[in-house]
């Protein structure tokens, strides 16, 4: 027999928030969990397949099965962060939003270099070192996405992995050892850890106090993005500088119709 129920928005109505993960990555969500602590926040992921080696060819796969994956999340989601960073250089951040766009029109789309533009302009980083996994054609797009942001990247390093396995399987030693290279002798203003497979979150923190200016890396600007954009101050939720300076949130909704 039918009894009478009541209705509400749902867990972690506070924010929404969608992910668009890569089946090769194994490093982005459990980094999200020891952020998105928050009950009033509610996260949910869609694996888009994506191929074992990364190269631009490769990552321009996935353009193709970005509205089916986006299509498997719920809808009324407040912010879509596509999880690639290289991918969304090659694919254009613009694109990115249209494709995920075709079934959530709403919701507010950001990806890795999205975000990190976003967080460098935050703490008024304009010269930077950047520390990556990939091989050279890959880390290329890049730096000439960056540049024409008016970023200028004094040095980068690599460990030229070309299979997503791998680089999952970096130390976090090895990328601490890596940031102090790239961004020790060059004077910059941020150093840029990319990847969204790349382990970061546990040495963040030192490698700032080592090199005493912001440390940012795609899953911690990727979260941070979408939180500021969800409405959601996200000071104190995360690792390095970026999580710990207030500023102002609007809710990207807001202002819509």
């Amino acid at each position: 027999m039918p009894v009478a129920c009541e209705f509400d928005d749902g867990a972690g109505a506070a924010a929404r928030l969608g992910l668009i993960v890569l089946s090769a990555d194994e490093t982005l969500e459990h980094e999200a969990r020891t952020t998105l602590r928050d009950p009033e926040i509610n996260l949910f992921h869609a694996r888009i397949p994506s191929h074992p080696e990364v190269t631009p060819e490769t990552l321009r796969l996935m353009e193709a099965a970005l509205p089916d994956t986006a299509a498997l999340l719920p809808a009324g989601l407040d912010v879509i962060g596509y999880a690639c960073t290289s991918g969304a250089t090659v694919i254009g951040p613009e694109m990115v939003a249209a494709l995920i766009g075709r079934h959530h029109p709403r919701a507010a789309v950001t990806d890795p270099l999205s975000a990190v533009l976003s967080a460098l302009d935050f703490l008024g980083a304009r010269r930077i070192a950047m520390v990556t996994p990939y091989v050279p054609e890959v880390t290329a797009p890049i730096r000439a996405a960056l540049a024409r942001s008016g970023i200028d990247v004094l040095a980068d390093v690599s460990f030229a992995c070309k299979e997503e396995r791998t680089v999952a399987r970096i130390t976090e030693a090895s990328t601490l050892a890596a940031i102090a290279e790239a961004g020790g002798a060059v004077g910059p203003d941020a150093v840029f850890v990319s990847c969204t497979n790349l382990r970061s979150f546990g040495i963040l923190d030192r490698a700032e106090a080592m090199l005493d200016i912001p440390v940012i890396s795609s899953n911690q600007a990727m979260i941070w993005h979408m939180l500021r954009l969800a409405g959601v101050d996200p000071a104190g939720r995360g690792p390095g500088r970026l999580f710990r300076v207030s500023g102002p949130v609007q809710n990207h909704l807001a202002a819509g119709p």
